[in-house]
């Protein structure tokens, strides 16, 4: 497959790579990558968003032209819950 070229970063922009990826890479892939590369708290849940297109990138996505451009924008942010028990 093509490989395609973007940056990947975190919401507060501390933690940021040019990344080069195969386009039968999925979005599970490249946030695992991330984590263990930038040492992330292995107990929270990421999602993939695609901030050039504004749309999110499943896990199970695979990164074809429709998905992910060549010089897009990707961050990997913490999903957020909200409530819990007190």
């Amino acid at each position: 497959m093509k490989d395609v070229q973007f940056r990947i970063r975190t919401p507060d922009q501390t933690r940021e790579a040019e990344i080069t990826a195969d386009r039968g890479s999925t979005g599970r892939e490249l946030i695992a990558l991330a984590a263990a590369k930038w040492q992330m708290p292995t107990d929270t849940e990421y999602r993939l968003q695609n901030t050039s297109r504004h749309a999110y990138i499943q896990p199970e996505q695979k990164l074809s032209e429709d998905v992910v451009g060549p010089q897009d924008v990707l961050q990997v942010e913490p999903v957020l819950v909200a409530g819990g028990s007190a």
